[in-house]
């Protein structure tokens, strides 16, 4: 269990904080808008109404005692620097900034900010991977090169194992997992033999993935 503040309560900060919460970390959130601070009561550890820009503010949220601080607020790119810098100057561990530009990650990191996220960009990128092929279901990107896919299987494999299949030999992917009705079974043997309405996850290189999907 992690402790974790969390400043600023629009959507991405909301969903956030109610993630975290399902996943059992302590939350402190911080808002200037009352009504967000009222409603986020429900899935936060404690909230408080207030300008995080504030110094006062930060020196008495004691932030050297978080595991995490989350500064929310992309589109407020002069709120997340001012905040950003406080945190780092008052001793926070880790500070992980939300950006909503490119150019605005290297002001937050040149001000403290240990890492950034970009979620429109992230999640426009797996968008664009999902929905362009009708055979992918889910998609993680590890690197430039290597990604996780989740795909169907094709109709010839159906009957096969993977050992008949030769899946590592031919098309230079590994298997992680099956999942069928909502079950997953992980690393499934060579003697596995694959069934309709199966579908693969699997690892590889962006290139051999997509000549595999050609199917």
């Amino acid at each position: 269990m992690k402790n974790v503040l969390l400043i600023g309560l629009g959507r991405f900060g909301r969903h956030m904080a109610q993630k975290l919460h399902d996943l059992n970390h302590q939350v402190l959130a911080i808002d200037k808008d009352e009504r967000k601070v009222q409603d986020a009561m429900s899935y936060v550890t404690n909230a408080e109404i207030g300008d995080a820009t504030d110094p006062a503010l930060i020196d008495a949220l004691g932030v050297r005692e978080f595991d995490l601080c989350v500064v929310t607020m992309g589109h407020d790119l002069q709120a997340s620097l001012e905040i950003t810098a406080l945190l780092k100057k008052r001793g926070a561990p880790f500070v992980l900034a939300r950006v909503a530009r490119d150019a605005h990650a290297q002001f937050l990191t040149a001000c403290g900010a240990d890492e950034v996220i970009y979620p429109e960009k992230q999640m426009a990128n797996w968008a664009a991977v999902r929905y362009s092929s009708n055979h992918i279901f889910d998609y993680v990107c590890l690197s430039p090169e290597y990604a996780i896919y989740e795909t169907e299987i094709p109709e010839s494999w159906i009957g096969h194992t993977v050992v008949d299949l030769a899946v590592r030999q031919r098309y230079h992917l590994n298997i992680l997992a099956i999942r069928k009705n909502g079950n997953v079974e992980p690393m499934p043997g060579p003697a596995h033999a694959f069934s309709p309405g199966e579908r693969i996850i699997l690892l590889g290189s962006e290139k051999d993935v997509q000549r595999f999907l050609k199917f």
